[in-house]
Parts: C-alpha cells; structure tokens; sequence
C-alpha cells in the first residue's frame, strides 16, 4: 500500500512529541525545516549508546570497539541513504555549516588568486558565507547568480553567464529552505562540470523530501544535517572519493579521518543511523511501485527501500501542499512566494512562504504558537533572498513546513487559524 492517512496515524504513533499537547489540543508541528521530530528508535538508540557503549574512539576495550563500531555501521547507513560508492566517502560533523567552513578551507587552498567560486542568491548563508570568507582571504572572486523574483528560482542564463574558465567551485542548494524551490540540481552539476569547476550541493533542505543520489547527479559534495530528517543534531559531508585524495587537510597530526576533527558525536550519529533505518522502513512498509510490482518486503535492500521510501513520502506530502496551497489562495491578502502554478509543483518542496496583508511574519507565527500551531518567520538564513524580494524590513516571511508525519486535519486546523488572521489583519490595514 502507499502512504496514506491510515498509514500516517502509524508512524505518528512512533513520534513521542506528536503526543505534546498545548492548551488542551495536539501540538501541530508545522516547523519542520526548522528542524523535525524524532521517531522513538531514535532516542532509545542515543540512549542506549550512552547505557552501553560510551567510550571514545580507538581503545582496547568493549565500549570503545562499540563506539567505533557504531561510526562504522552509520557511515555504510548514510551512504545508503545518499548513494555514495563507499562509506568511506561520508564524514560525520557539529552541523552543515561547521562542515562546509572546515572544507572550504581545504578547497580554497587548492585555487589561486583570481580564481572565482560561483553562489547563488536563492541559498541558504551556509552555503554562501564560507566560500565568502575563504575568497577573502585566498583573493578569490566570488560571483553570484541571481534568482528570478517572480517564481524564486535560478536564472539559469545567469548561471551560464557567469561561469567562465576561471570557475573552479560552483556552490548551490537543492531546495531553497525559505520558499521550497527545487533547483534543477543534475543539470547545474552538468554545466558546472562542463566549465571545469567541482561543485558543492547543498541538500539540508531536500533531504527529508526526496531521494538523493550523488552518483546519479554526479556531483563532488554534497551536505545535509540528520535533525532535517528525523534525527539527532549531526552533520553530515559527502565528498568524491577522488576530490578528497586531492585536498590538503586541516587536522590534528593522529586524527583518524582527515576531515573529521576531534572527537565525533559518536551517540548522534548512533541515532542517525537510526533515522536512516526509518526511513527506509517506511519503503518497506508503504514503497512506491516499480513497473507492475510493488517495491515491499522486511527483506528488501536498505538502499532499495530509502529510495521507495523517500518516493512515497514525496507523493504524501505534496498532497498536503496542495491542499495547502489551495487554501492560502482563497485568502484575503495573503501572498504565497515562489512557485504557485499547481503544473510546477514538482519543481517545489512542500514548504510555503507566506506573508499576510496588515500583520507581521513574528505576529502571525506568535498567534499561531498560542493556539498549538509551530510556525517560523524571518529569513531563515536565506538572507540573500529575502533582502532580494525586499522583505528584510518587514519581518521576512512566515514558514510553513510540512513533512510526512503531518495530516489533513492539521493543514484544515492551520487554513482555518490563517483565515482569522488573514481577515484581522486585512481589516487592521483597511482602518489604519
């Protein structure tokens, strides 16, 4: 069967937080790309690492043989889960940023002045702000493509534009974190490649939506952060085993990785492993079909079962976005940014940036708290684009994020607390 209702109300049973009531009714977490829940298996497995086997890395005794042993098996995970050629190609980190500031440095040490790293203005700082510091510092250029404010995505005759023979790193996003966009990641990859240039992709945004499959869009890293995708605080790199051999490394001498540094997170990454593993249950359970067969069985491949798995969570969830979108459309003064053409939804995650006529971003999203609605607003460190759509004064947007454990009845709860705020504020700014 696919993901449906019936199937939602059983693996909501796995989130303890889902339970959370506030003011007498269930919390509805409508934050995820803030950060999501985590299913049960998660927190007993940081928990057990810490009852069983807490011991750093590397020492002659049964803890720390676990220890190890625990990185060892969450690395084969996450290769799994993002199509690496061996798990050795996969570095754990604090978070996406840390990892992307600490690999910058050894990419920028490779390129020469006058050298150029091409961003865009659609992405999240993280992806922007490193290669911003680094180019400083080496007196590299760095050169950015501009989005197209009518729909929030890339202008790809800009991107073509400015690559040029002297592009050694295009850095990009899969998903805008801010309005959903879905870059055309593979074929960015393709042109940039074309021009010479490595490229760094990243999918912090995209993870807990999508499959994602480094070999398939060919790229040379790529990032995400496990809490995006129902796990702990964990960040995580992919880099082509090929590019790594090539970069100088910035480590301690006795370090065992050269590009993890101190001390790993060793009961994150336990639950990581974990998250890895439902998720791909999740395509055991429900997978998608392939051809005239179902792709379902407790025996199947753990990279098998992520990609069925990740198919059918897509399918779900942008059910919900439609009938989101349908909704915030029959507002009164309510502008939905980015992608609005129901025939382009598959360019878009299901995340909604909203903004309401005659009330903020922080007073929509604090009305909401207080009825047991979890929103964002601001700019969610997409500053580029927000400063862009010349929304930075007025607060940003509001965030709707929606991920798999959502439900009907929360987009029906969250539309109709909209339209009270929708008509309260349209008749404030009529008055004022």
């Amino acid at each position: 069967m696919t993901l449906a209702a019936d199937g939602v109300a059983q693996l909501r049973g796995e989130f303890p937080a889902l339970q959370r009531l506030e003011g007498g009714r269930t919390l509805a977490f409508l934050d995820g790309p803030g950060g999501t829940q985590v299913p049960r298996r998660v927190i007993d497995e940081v928990s057990d690492y810490y009852l069983s086997s807490n011991a750093n890395s590397g020492g002659a005794f049964a803890t720390s043989d676990a220890s190890d042993r625990i990185v060892v098996e969450a690395r084969a995970a996450v290769a799994d889960l993002l199509g690496a050629d061996t798990p050795d190609e996969v570095k754990f980190g604090a978070n996406m940023t840390s990892l992307t500031f600490h690999v910058s440095r050894s990419i920028a040490a490779t390129l020469r002045p006058g050298d150029e790293i091409l961003v865009t203005g659609l992405d999240h700082e993280a992806n922007v702000s490193p290669w911003l510091a680094v180019a400083k510092d080496r007196g590299l250029t760095v050169r950015t493509v501009s989005p197209r404010l009518d729909d929030c995505t890339l202008d790809l005759d800009d991107f073509d534009a400015k690559l040029s023979p002297r592009t050694r790193l295009v850095a990009f996003g899969w998903a805008s974190n801010a309005v959903g966009t879905i870059n055309p990641v593979a074929e960015l990859v393709r042109r940039a490649h074309e021009a010479g240039a490595l490229t760094y992709v990243d999918a912090v945004h995209w993870a807990p939506h999508g499959q994602i499959d480094v070999r398939e869009i060919d790229t040379d890293f790529l990032v995400c952060s496990a809490y995006k995708f129902f796990g702990p605080h964990v960040g995580i790199l992919y880099g082509r085993a090929q590019v790594l051999e090539r970069l100088p490394a910035y480590k301690v001498r006795p370090a065992h990785d050269r590009f993890e540094t101190g001390t790993l997170n060793f009961e994150g990454i336990a639950g990581t492993h974990a998250a890895i593993d439902y998720l791909a249950d999740i395509g055991r359970r429900f997978g998608a079909t392939q051809g005239s067969k179902r792709v379902q069985g407790a025996f199947m491949d753990r990279r098998l079962a992520l990609r069925a798995g990740m198919t059918a969570i897509r399918e779900y969830e942008m059910g919900l976005y439609r009938r989101l979108a349908e909704g915030i459309a029959a507002l009164p003064g309510a502008r939905l940014w980015g992608i609005n053409d129901p025939d382009r939804f598959s360019e878009r995650t299901p995340t909604a940036a909203l903004t309401l006529a005659g009330m903020s971003p922080r007073a929509a999203a604090t009305a909401l708290g207080r009825i047991g609605i979890a929103t964002w607003d601001g700019d969610f460190y997409a500053q580029g684009l927000i400063e862009r759509l010349g929304l930075s004064e007025e607060g940003g947007v509001l965030r709707l994020g929606i991920v798999h454990y959502n439900t009907e009845s929360e987009i029906d709860r969250l539309l109709a607390a909209l339209e009270d705020l929708a008509r309260g504020g349209v008749a404030k700014a009529a008055v004022g």
